[in-house]
This record gives C-alpha cells, sequence and structure tokens, in this order.
C-alpha cells in the first residue's frame, strides 16, 4: 500500500507542477497515451541531450534520424509481422482483456506474498517453458488464475495478438498501401548501415544512435509511463567484428549501467537481469531494471544481437550488408550490440528516484513536510531561481536583472510571490537545484544569498559571481 500511494504521490506532482499531464484530459484521456507539461519537456529534453552526448561526442559513433515509417518490408525482414505478437487472454464475465503472461507473472507475485513459494517456483518454472499460446492457457487453468476484475475463471481461449499500428499510405486504403507506424527505432538504423558506412568512412567497431518515437498497441498500458502506446526510445547500435561481440557486449553493459550511475541514480535501486530466454536474434542479453514503486521494471536493455538483422534485410532487398576491411580485404556481414534504452520510462525513473517527502522545520519552529525532486542539476528542468525578499527599495528590479542575465545560460524562474520559505518550497517540488535571493544587504554590498536544494545550506557571494559559480556547480 505504501508503494502504492508512493506512485500516487509522483503522479499528482506530475500532474500539478507541469511534467506529464493525461492525454486529451478535457476528453476523457486516451488509455496508454500522454502528454508531456512545461517542466515535463525540460526534463525529458535534459535525459536525451545526457544520452545524446553520451553517445555521439565518442568519435566512433554517428547519429541519424530514420523516418517513422517504413517500406513494409522492412517489418516483415525484422520479424515483426510474423512475430511482434503478446498473448491476449479476456475474461468472459468482466470483457476484461489482459496479457496472458502478465495475468500469470502477477500471479506468482501475489503467491510469493503468501509465502506460496513451492507453487509460485512450479508454475514459474512452467512459464518459461511456453511455446505456444494454449501453453499459457493450460497454465491458467491447471493453476485455477483468477480474473482481477471479475474473480472468475471464465477465460477465452489465448490467442496471439500484433502489436504493430497499421495505417494506409496514399489515397487508396488497401493492402497494397499498408504501411505501419515503427514498433522500435532499430531498424532504421540497420537499413541505413550502409549508407553511415560510406558517407562517414567509420571503421569497425562503431556506432550508430537515434533517439525517436516508436508505438506500440499494448493490450494494457499500466503504471503511469512505464507501459504506453506512443513511447521515445534512445538506441545505440555498435557494429562489430564477429568473435569480438562477447568483450564488447561486456564493456556496454557497465558503461550503460555507469551512465544512469552517473545522473544520480541510487546504487540500490538498479540491477543487471540477465535474461533466462533468449530472442530469437540474441545469443546474450540483460536488463537494466530500476526499481519503481510498483516493484522492478526494465529501463534499459543491452543485447548481443549477432548478425540478424543485417542477415536478414540483405536476404530481403537483396543488397549487400557486408564491411570491407581496408587493410585485410576480409569481408562480413558485423555482428551488433544494442543498447536500447526508453526516453520515456528513464523520464519516470528519474523521476522516481528524484522524489521525496521529509519532515523539516517551519519558519514558526514548527514541522511541516518538504516535497523535493533531488535531482541530479544536469537534469533538473529549471537550474535556478531568482528571488527579491520584498517587492520595494529597489529589490525586484535588481533581481530581475540578474534573472535576466542568467536565462542567457540557464533555464531560470524568477519569483516574487509569498514568503520566502513558500518560494523555496516551490522550487524544491520542481527540482531546482539553486535558489537566490537578493535582499537589502545586496543593495549594499552587491551580494546575494545562494541556497542549495538538498542540503538547505545557504552562502553569500557576490552577483557578479553568479554565473560563474551556476556554470561550475551545475557540470
Amino acid at each position: 500500500m505504501a508503494q502504492k500511494n508512493a506512485l500516487d504521490s509522483i503522479i499528482s506532482l506530475a500532474k500539478r507542477r507541469g511534467f506529464v499531464f493525461q492525454s486529451s484530459e478535457i476528453y476523457g484521456g486516451l488509455n496508454g497515451c500522454w502528454d508531456y507539461g512545461p517542466l515535463g519537456v525540460e526534463l525529458l529534453r535534459n535525459v536525451k541531450d545526457a544520452w545524446w552526448k553520451s553517445m555521439t561526442f565518442r568519435d566512433d559513433i554517428e547519429g541519424v534520424d530514420a523516418a517513422i515509417l517504413m517500406h513494409p518490408r522492412t517489418w516483415e525482414a525484422s520479424g515483426h509481422v510474423g512475430q511482434f505478437t503478446d498473448p491476449m487472454i479476456d475474461n468472459k464475465t468482466s470483457k476484461a482483456r489482459h496479457r496472458a503472461d502478465n495475468l500469470i507473472e502477477d500471479y506468482i507475485t501475489r503467491l510469493r506474498n503468501k509465502n506460496k513459494n513451492l507453487e509460485a517456483d512450479e508454475i514459474e518454472r512452467r512459464l518459461g517453458e511456453v511455446e505456444s499460446p494454449e501453453d499459457y492457457y493450460t497454465i491458467i487453468m491447471d493453476a485455477g488464475i483468477p480474473d482481477p476484475v471479475s474473480g472468475t475463471t471464465d477465460w477465452t481461449e489465448v490467442r496471439n495478438f500484433n502489436l504493430m499500428f497499421k495505417t494506409f499510405i496514399g489515397p487508396v486504403e488497401d493492402t497494397s498501401a499498408v504501411v505501419y507506424l515503427r514498433p522500435e527505432t532499430a531498424q532504421g538504423i540497420f537499413v541505413n548501415f550502409k549508407n553511415v558506412v560510406d558517407s562517414s568512412r567509420q571503421k569497425i567497431p562503431f556506432g550508430i544512435a537515434q533517439i525517436g518515437k516508436a508505438f506500440r498497441n499494448e493490450i494494457n498500458t499500466k503504471n503511469f509511463l512505464f507501459r504506453t502506446r506512443e513511447f521515445e526510445q534512445m538506441e545505440m547500435q555498435y557494429f562489430v567484428a564477429p568473435g569480438t561481440e562477447a568483450q564488447q557486449f561486456e564493456q556496454w553493459r557497465e558503461i550503460r549501467l555507469n551512465w544512469f550511475f552517473g545522473l544520480g541514480m541510487k546504487p540500490d535501486s538498479l540491477r543487471l537481469k540477465p535474461h533466462d530466454k533468449l530472442a530469437h536474434y540474441a545469443n546474450a542479453a540483460v536488463d537494466i531494471e530500476y526499481q519503481f514503486p510498483f516493484g522492478w521494471g526494465e529501463i534499459e536493455g543491452i543485447h548481443s544481437r549477432t548478425d540478424f538483422d543485417l542477415q536478414r534485410h540483405q536476404e530481403y532487398s537483396g543488397k549487400k550488408m557486408e564491411y570491407v576491411d581496408a587493410s585485410t580485404n576480409e569481408r562480413y556481414v558485423p555482428y551488433v550490440i544494442e543498447t536500447s534504452a526508453g526516453a520515456s520510462r528513464s523520464f519516470m525513473a528519474f523521476l522516481c528516484n528524484a522524489f521525496s517527502e521529509e519532515t523539516v522545520t517551519d519558519e514558526k519552529g514548527g514541522s511541516e513536510t518538504r516535497t523535493v525532486l533531488r535531482f541530479s542539476p544536469r537534469l533538473a528542468p529549471v537550474k535556478a531561481a531568482v528571488f527579491p525578499l520584498v517587492n520595494r527599495e529597489g529589490m525586484p528590479e535588481l533581481g530581475e536583472k540578474l534573472y535576466k542575465e542568467l536565462q542567457q545560460n540557464f533555464a531560470v524562474q524568477f519569483d516574487d510571490k509569498g514568503a520566502v520559505g513558500r518560494r523555496y518550497r516551490r522550487q524544491d517540488e520542481i527540482g531546482t537545484p539553486y535558489c537566490i535571493t537578493v535582499d537589502g544587504q545586496s543593495l549594499e554590498d552587491g551580494t546575494v544569498t545562494v541556497r542549495e536544494r538538498d542540503s538547505m545550506q545557504q552562502q553569500r557571494i557576490a552577483i557578479s559571481n553568479v554565473r560563474h559559480y551556476l556554470l561550475d556547480a551545475l557540470m
């Protein structure tokens, strides 16, 4: 219950302070779709910028931005048309629709919470051996798993449901005009492999990075931004010589884990979870999971994809996807190490990681709850706020002048409404690292008070040094 309340508090704060809104809320909302508000777009942009710089500031990684709509043969080659499915089951009483594997996993969790571990272990073993929709149905019926809505076991058969959104290109809506909204950004990288090699003259090993929207017609969306129908991915495909993929996989696993730690993730909030069952294209895979209020959930996957994707596109397109080593004249189709992070999920993880409620002493000596988002300064949507202590004696004018100067380098807010303590609390709630107060002493000696968000410690510095102070503190 405490975990559920924590997520509810985060979602409430996200709406109240302009991070995330329900899509089309005035019309009742659209399930599985969310809008980013004024602070949300800044936080999301900062997450993406941090990722982009970590990738493309290297000499061995190039960037692309592929189209969302791609030739439908792309998705036949990748296997999405035939295999990109989830097992779906309906309850006849409640009409509720579920992913069969999630239904079983949630039941296993409930069993473990009741200390029925042997029963849970057996169901989990059988789940790991599933090969067809019928296998899911057998597990559900044998275990007597009830519908969470109606409590009945009146189930339909399990059938596969393709997650791709289908649309049409051109004026005629027939089978010849069918295209898909991309379910992932990776294929846009693979089909451009030769273009990037030829235009950039990169040598193996090298990578191609991309940030972009993807779309999946999920059976069930849940847990705020964790599972949605429209989302953003931050993907990098690193092309390596066959036989070197194991070493590269290990290196990228550590690089990506340390990226999250470098942006303020708590050490005990992340874990690496190797895949028990590998996808058809992979010879190694591990997820970076974050401990959300609802439990552990994947925020990034690192996969050793072998040469599956390039081989398939070579087969379906008839175009060579070989790399030629100029020094040895060796020809081969490269293997690929993929790092695939969800921008939307990372946004949510950083938001949850930053959220804190603590009891502090108020201005009158009593106690109050302080809500604070402890973002890394690199991610904070607002870097600093400027407060004139009172609206007289030249303080507003001096504060406005400082605010305008800082705006040239930082995302800054100016706030002159209410007691300073309340203004601090407003900035704490949105994660602003530094608050700068212009007071009577500022008019006398040209200094201001700088208050740091996490420690709430204050120090006086010269107004002329504020810009350099923030540049050093926000690095």
